[in-house]
Formats: C-alpha cells, sequence, structure tokens
C-alpha cells in the first residue's frame, strides 16, 4: 500500500493542466526571437556616413597636393582611422536612439558579413604597401571596402549592399585608369559615395 501513493501522486502532476500564462510568455518569446532574427540592422548611419564623405574628399585633396606618393598614403591612412570613430560613434548613437543594440542577432549578421572582406582588404594593403606596390592600393581599397559593404549590407537598409557594388565597379574602374587617378577616384567612392549614401539613408531612415 505504501508503494501505491507515489504513482497516484506522479498521475496527479501529469493530469495537472498547463499554465496559459506559462505557454503565452514562451510564445511571446519565440516570435521576438523570431522577429528579432529576420529583423534588419537599421542603426547604419546616414549623417556620420556625409561626414566621413566629407572627410574623405578633404583627404583626397589634401594627398594629391602632396609631393611624395608615401606623403599620400599617409592622409589617407590618418583618414581611415578617423572616419572608422566617426563610423561607430554615428552608429552607436544611431542605434541608442533607435532603441537597437550593437549586440542584437541583426546587428551580429552586419558584423560577421563586414568583417571579414576588411580584415582581408587590410592584410592586402599592409603587404601591399610593404613591398611598394603602392599604385594598386587605392582598387584594392575600394574593391575590399565595397565587399564588405555589400556582404554586411545584406543585412541591413537597402541602400547599403547598393552602395558595396558600386564601391567596385569604381574599383574595377580605378585598376582601367592610369594610376594617378588614385586619389581622384578614392575621393570619388570614398567621400561622393559616402555623401550621397549617407543622405538617403538618413532621409529614409532615420539619420
Amino acid at each position: 500500500m505504501g508503494n501505491t501513493s507515489p504513482l497516484r501522486k506522479d498521475r496527479s502532476e501529469q493530469d495537472e493542466p498547463v499554465n496559459i500564462g506559462d505557454r503565452a510568455i514562451d510564445n511571446v518569446k519565440f516570435i521576438r526571437e523570431m522577429m528579432e532574427r529576420s529583423a534588419s540592422f537599421t542603426a547604419v548611419p546616414g549623417y556620420g556616413g556625409i561626414l566621413m564623405g566629407v572627410t574623405a574628399v578633404v583627404a583626397a585633396y589634401i594627398a594629391n597636393t602632396q609631393v611624395y606618393l608615401r606623403d599620400s598614403l599617409v592622409t589617407w591612412l590618418i583618414e581611415a582611422f578617423l572616419a572608422f570613430a566617426i563610423g561607430l560613434l554615428a552608429m552607436w548613437q544611431k542605434s541608442k536612439i533607435a532603441g537597437q543594440s550593437l549586440f542584437s542577432t541583426p546587428a551580429r549578421k552586419f558584423a560577421f558579413g563586414f568583417i571579414p572582406p576588411l580584415v582581408v582588404g587590410i592584410v592586402i594593403v599592409l603587404g601591399l604597401w610593404r613591398n611598394e606596390y603602392y599604385y594598386v592600393m587605392a582598387p584594392v581599397c575600394m574593391l575590399c571596402y565595397g565587399a564588405a559593404v555589400a556582404c554586411g549590407g545584406a543585412f541591413s537598409a537597402r541602400p547599403v549592399p547598393v552602395m558595396g557594388w558600386v564601391f567596385i565597379v569604381l574599383g574595377a574602374v580605378a585598376f582601367v585608369l592610369p594610376t594617378n587617378y588614385g586619389n581622384l577616384m578614392m575621393g570619388a567612392s570614398f567621400g561622393l559615395l559616402h555623401i550621397v549614401f549617407g543622405a538617403i539613408i538618413a532621409r529614409r531612415y532615420g539619420g
């Protein structure tokens, strides 16, 4: 007789109805996770992109006035660090205003698509610098950055991957043009393209 009570207790626990409130909470969590996974990363900065473009145009002008090519490359190196800082700060500010975390699933997808081509570009440019292949660095920068923007932009607003592909086209054109067009093409891509697409993003996607 002592062995039958636990069996009855287990059966009674199994027959208890599921709490509707708990099930509703689980469903809400599931729906929220699915929406987060399917959402796009819209914290790409528009006004920040415009500012990045303006600094790139200034850098192109300064680099074009340099007598030695190495000084021109140093100008673009400083511009790269400045543009990175502007973009990161503007992205953080926009995500904070929009209430979208930089560690959300769409943000991570954007980063995982953006970072590998960018790292490859940095490694190639450093290798070209070390071996003094200076004249092909501009097209390589444009192509690798365009690939990074196109890959990361697949999880972002529609103008972002379009901008990446335009970078790739301009990078291919830069390979065909004479080498003295390097600063001009860098200013047209990193400068004008960022200004134009930054304005589009700022207008359509809230800054």
